[in-house]
């Protein structure tokens, strides 16, 4: 079969669509399909399977930035990856923003699947913007959501009864990273990922509750995967624990994986704006164990703390409580470990990309 993919967010900045995106290009190039993804990026850095559609601009959105390429010149690109491409099957990631897959929708001849990855109950931008392209969006033949909050936000919109099927991450490539002997500290080792300047990452909530944790264990380490402004980040850290923080920047994907393999506890303190949580799932099947705040997202995949920790959303001392609990008590640790490790398969690319096959099947035949 031939696909193609629209990814709307550039792929020069780490995302959980663009990872999804080039995810699923993999996992159908190793069932033996043809496939091409589109989306916007001026890195020279890129997969074979990418075609780079230019640059992007950054918008604001859903409390993150959302870097999306839009005009005449990406119009022409899209209907130019089109008429090359003679595709099967055309798949678009968030066709409602202002993006490629936009501009791909009105350009397509071929069946049309759509993916729907936001999770925003009071999109008003959403809603007027589903209301003037509602009469585009019809020409999509199957829809898919990663998660019932990306289903009701889409439903509630937009419109239609998509699919879910959730997001997928290849858990060997988690289970079998190699842990850095250097980056452990003597007291244990936590983890967080996450772009240090979106407040809805939770690094502020994360700095103060190590500050109370780190105190009193010196050999404390918390391990730091994601861009930002480092020197920003690191002032919200007490003086006292600085030189216990490891800041890796933006981290290849190895990097990360190695990163969650050295931690004993991962820590994900989002706010909110979280459909699914995809980071979850890679720390459980790198065996750190998880502790989340409870947001709706985030319980679901913990299946409400069966598979990790949750702590009360922006709540610093139930974090800091919670944090230090689990670092006392392997064996709670290794209980929850033992959970997830079976309950992260759900989501192994092997699972998840038959499920979307069959839904371009529906629409193909």
């Amino acid at each position: 079969m031939k696909v193609g993919i629209v990814c709307p967010y550039s792929l020069d900045i780490p995302g959980g669509v663009q990872n999804h995106v080039k995810d699923l290009a993999e996992a159908l190039l190793g069932l033996g399909h043809e496939v091409s993804v589109l989306a916007p990026s001026e890195s020279h850095d890129l997969p074979a399977y990418v075609v780079p559609a230019g640059g992007a601009v950054p918008v604001p959105y859903n409390g993150s930035v959302a870097r999306l390429a839009f005009g005449p010149v990406a119009a022409a690109r899209v209907r130019r990856w089109l008429r090359d491409g003679d595709f099967d099957v055309l798949h678009l990631h968030e066709p409602a923003a202002p993006s490629l897959s936009l501009l791909a929708l009105w350009a397509a001849e071929c069946p049309v699947v759509a993916t729907f990855h936001t999770s925003n109950e009071r999109s008003r931008a959403l809603s007027a913007s589903a209301a003037v392209l509602r009469p585009s969006l019809e020409k999509i033949n199957a829809r898919i959501a990663v998660s019932e909050y990306a289903r009701g936000t889409s439903v509630t919109h937009i419109g239609g009864e998509p699919v879910v099927i959730p997001n997928g991450l290849f858990v060997h490539r988690f289970a079998e990273a190699q842990p850095r002997p250097e980056w452990r500290g003597e007291g244990g080792t936590v983890s967080f990922v996450g772009r240090l300047g979106e407040p809805r990452k939770g690094f502020p909530l994360l700095a103060q509750a190590f500050g109370h944790v780190a105190g009193s264990r010196e050999g404390l380490r918390l391990l730091v995967v994601g861009g930002g402004d480092v020197d920003e980040a690191r002032q919200l850290l007490p003086t006292s624990v600085r030189d216990q923080v490891t800041f890796l920047g933006a981290a290849s994907d190895e990097d990360k994986a190695a990163a969650l393999r050295t931690s004993d506890v991962y820590v994900a303190p989002n706010t909110g704006g979280e459909s699914f949580g995809i980071v979850l799932a890679e720390g459980m099947a790198a065996g750190a164990t998880v502790l989340a705040s409870d947001i709706p997202a985030f319980r679901r995949v913990l299946d409400n703390g069966a598979y990790g920790e949750l702590f009360a959303n922006r709540v610093v001392d139930d974090l800091a409580g919670r944090l230090g609990a689990l670092l006392d008590d392997p064996e709670r640790r290794a209980t929850l470990d033992d959970a997830a490790r079976t309950a992260v398969r759900r989501y192994d690319w092997t699972t998840v990309a038959s499920q979307i096959l069959r839904v371009y099947e529906t629409v193909s035949s």
